[in-house]
C-alpha cells in the first residue's frame, strides 16, 4: 500500500512540477512522468484492491522545493527517490511480476530527471 501512495502522490508531484519549470521540454517530461506514475498506481492498485488518494504535501513541498533548492539540485533529489525506488521494488517482482515494468520506468524515470540536470 506505501507503495500504491508513493506512486499517487508522484503524479500529483509532476503535475505541479509541469505548471512551474520554464521550459517547454521540462513541462513535457513532467506532464509524461506524471501519466506513468498513474499507470503505477494502478498496477498496486490491482493488487492491494485499496482506494487511495494521493496527498497534497509532496506536490507543494515540491514547488517550494524547486525555488529554495534550485532547479538542478533538486531535480538530483527527484532522480535518486526514481533509482531508490526502482531498488525498493526489486523484491516484489518475484510475487507480483507486473511490477517489473514498474521498476524498469522508475530507473528510466530516473534517468530522464538526471538528463535535464545536464541541459
Amino acid at each position: 500500500m506505501r507503495s500504491q501512495q508513493g506512486e499517487l502522490d508522484a503524479v500529483l508531484m509532476y503535475q505541479r512540477l509541469a505548471k512551474i519549470v520554464k521550459t517547454e521540454e521540462e513541462r513535457a517530461v513532467f506532464v509524461q512522468l506524471a501519466k506513468e506514475e498513474g499507470r503505477h498506481a494502478s498496477v498496486f492498485h490491482r493488487y492491494t484492491k485499496e482506494a487511495l488518494k494521493p496527498g497534497r504535501a509532496k506536490s507543494y513541498l515540491i514547488a517550494v522545493l524547486y525555488y529554495v533548492l534550485g532547479r538542478n539540485r533538486l531535480y538530483k533529489v527527484i532522480a535518486k527517490g526514481e533509482y531508490d525506488a526502482a531498488v525498493a521494488y526489486e523484491h516484489l517482482i518475484s510475487e507480483f511480476p507486473e511490477v517489473q515494468s514498474v521498476k524498469d520506468d522508475e530507473k528510466r524515470h530516473g534517468d530522464i530527471v538526471s538528463a535535464l540536470i545536464q541541459k
